[in-house]
């Protein structure tokens, strides 16, 4: 089971993530999405495409970017992720 936290919160756990470039991708089904909140934030992937993320927010506090995900894949590659959600492994504890 993989899990991911943030300051003692569960943000998502699930047996069916997707591994890709060392990033495990949960199904939206897996994830507690009433920790998320839309961020501004999108980034561009060669071959995924454009990201968008996600803000936790826990107890008032609000940790940017902790999340992102593809709404819309551009390759035949990143199709199995798309909008599936990633999580910040370095701030995620």
């Amino acid at each position: 089971m993989i899990r991911v936290s943030l300051h003692g919160r569960l943000l998502a756990e699930s047996n069916e993530t997707i591994l890709i470039d060392g990033n495990h991708y949960f199904p939206r089904a897996f994830v507690r999405k009433t920790i998320l909140t839309p961020s501004d934030t999108t980034t561009v992937c060669p071959w995924k495409g454009t990201a968008s993320y996600y803000n936790a927010v826990i107890e008032g506090n609000v940790f940017k970017d902790v999340a992102w995900y593809y709404p819309h894949t551009i390759s035949d590659r990143a199709k199995p992720i798309e909008d599936y959600i990633a999580f910040d492994k370095v701030r995620n504890r």
